[in-house]
């Protein structure tokens, strides 16, 4: 069995508090676009992972093989052709995770009950339950607190890549100030009205900690809103800068614009 794993950007992201178990309370838009991973699932005598990036571990550490493990199915061999970048905020690794406990379920017919898959993507990490889901979706608590929202019609982005990388502990560790949420019915009227018309709401509060560190990724964002982007921001924690564009013409543009930054055209998707 072969499946995509799609990326993920954050069209909105408000830190609301500190809990008592140490995460997080967060209002979030979700969004998944074109960019996935590879992966490919065969029965095998044990279970194994290997991936064309090196710099990916393929050991008990990785989310897959967590993954493959929790669902309790048979022994697989796992291959992932990796293109999500990894550490950038677009939830390379949650992604992966969820499309192997979706794509296991189906492929050893266990019939998991949605209840349990759910509690599984939510232990295995926070942005998990989203990508069970996928399209686009306002999320509260962990980020694991869904609702489905209509699709964005397709949006032409343009992902740029920095350098600079940024650990999720140290985004949440530079957070100095919280963010009331600003509702799910305040998101849904956006989307409804032209979700690019309404860049004012979409915020991320990572992005003046981790700017104030990294002035590169600030410099970024507003050469992409000077090359024709509706809207532009920071997806998650970090590093990746995303543009959203209303043709893809102006994308193309300002991508090959971009020479001092390695960038990659992209679209939302349902």
């Amino acid at each position: 069995m072969q499946v995509r794993s799609h990326a993920k950007i954050n069209w909105s992201l408000r830190v609301v508090r500190k809990r008592p178990d140490g995460f997080h309370d967060l209002e979030t838009l979700f969004q998944t676009i074109s960019l996935h991973d590879l992966l490919t699932f065969r029965k095998a005598d044990r279970l194994e992972l290997t991936c064309d990036d090196p710099s990916i571990p393929a050991d008990e550490t990785n989310l897959i093989i967590r993954a493959a493990k929790a669902i309790g199915s048979p022994h697989v061999a796992i291959d992932l052709h990796k293109q999500i970048p990894s550490g950038g905020g677009l939830g390379g690794g949650s992604s992966n995770a969820a499309a192997t406990l979706l794509a296991l379920d189906e492929m050893f017919e266990l019939k998991t009950p949605r209840g349990r898959l759910e509690q599984i993507a939510l232990d295995l990490g926070s942005d998990v339950p989203f990508f069970l889901l996928g399209g686009t979706a306002y999320a509260t608590g962990r980020g694991e607190v869904l609702t489905p929202l209509p699709a964005v019609a397709p949006v032409p982005l343009l992902l740029l890549f920095p350098e600079e990388r940024v650990s999720t502990a140290e985004a949440f560790g530079r957070i100095s100030r919280y963010s009331p949420p600003l509702g799910f019915d305040r998101y849904q009227h956006a989307i409804a009205d032209d979700l690019l018309s309404h860049a004012n709401v979409l915020i991320n509060d990572f992005e003046e900690p981790i700017f104030a560190k990294h002035p590169k990724l600030r410099e970024l964002k507003r050469r992409l809103t000077e090359a024709g982007a509706a809207w532009s921001g920071m997806t998650g924690s970090g590093s990746t800068i995303v543009g959203a564009f209303r043709s893809q013409a102006v994308r193309d543009a300002a991508g090959s614009s971009l020479s001092d930054v390695r960038w990659r055209p992209a679209e939302t998707v349902a």
